[in-house]
């Protein structure tokens, strides 16, 4: 399938990409088949592609053996992408941000190997995607809540919001996302994409991360409180660990100054200072959560 370029694509259809939208169509051939390359491990894999747009990585993702869901919520992108693909992909007009990940890999075309679902371990499936830049976001939670079934995501993401998902402990952009993602697997920028590889061209420079959702195991003792405090110990930056922690009422005082001499942090230090195993050492230090 040789598919035509964005420009071409927009003009033979009537369409312009809508700014408001947040719509970059990205064109380069190479960075297109890198994307693909990350996502796909194994032919029949499932991949749940968000943002589909005009079908430029779904093309991509399909000659890599992808078995391919497109999520897009533009109906007249949808329209493109059914009139370029058929029944070749499963098509669902929705907002990515909310996107059921199990629902939709039991709805892929195809069977994957041994009719598992998507021929990947433990039948979780691959997300990839050119994502609204200002979606980021509340995909990237998504993905969060919905670990269980992704093994990983590959996402095309502003270079700024990249280098903070793959920060070290410690430096200025370290911060919640960081340690959420990194707690369950490794972050990767794959490589920075200019501003001239989209149509139109967007104001800022991007960058292809993969996220590995299954690379390490979680050693919190609640899940959700985990979030909850390294939240708090990054919602004022300027206030040290114990002050911070307090505001935010996570914990008694006198269980939080007993968990960080447990766990030997020191109190005065900052929330940007602590690696993965060090809030997930405070958290069980914590003991046991609070009945909901």
């Amino acid at each position: 399938m040789s598919h035509p370029s964005p420009k071409v694509l927009l003009d033979r259809h009537g369409l312009r990409a809508k700014k408001s939208w947040g719509q970059n169509f990205l064109a380069d051939e190479a960075i297109l088949d890198a994307i693909a390359r990350l996502a796909v491990e194994r032919p029949g894999e499932v991949v749940i592609e968000l943002g589909s747009g005009l079908g430029h990585l779904t093309e991509r993702l399909l000659a890599h053996g992808a078995r391919v869901v497109a999520v897009e919520r533009d109906r007249e992108m949808a329209r493109v992408l059914r009139g370029e693909f058929g029944d070749t992909i499963r098509l669902v007009e929705a907002d990515a941000a909310r996107a059921d990940f199990a629902r939709l890999a039991a709805d892929a075309p195809g069977e994957g190997p041994g009719g598992a679902p998507g021929g990947a371990p433990e039948g979780r499936v691959a997300v990839a995607g050119n994502i609204p830049y200002h979606l980021t976001s509340p995909i990237l939670f998504s993905l969060l809540d919905q670990a269980r079934s992704v093994s990983r995501a590959v996402l095309l993401l502003q270079r700024e919001v990249a280098e903070r998902l793959a920060a070290s402990p410690g430096t200025k952009d370290w911060g919640l996302l960081s340690v959420l993602l990194q707690q369950l697997g490794e972050v990767e920028i794959d490589r920075i994409v200019p501003r001239g590889a989209f149509h139109p061209p967007p104001r800022v420079e991007s960058a292809v991360v993969r996220i590995d959702l299954h690379g390490r195991q979680p050693r919190a003792a609640d899940p959700r409180r985990f979030r909850l405090l390294v939240k708090a110990g990054f919602a004022q930056r300027r206030k040290v660990l114990k002050n911070a922690l307090e505001a935010s009422r996570v914990a008694s005082r006198e269980r939080l100054e007993e968990a960080l001499r447990a766990s030997g942090i020191d109190p005065v230090r900052r929330g940007e200072t602590l690696s993965v195993e060090e809030w997930e050492a405070l958290d069980r230090a914590l003991g046991p959560a609070d009945p909901v």
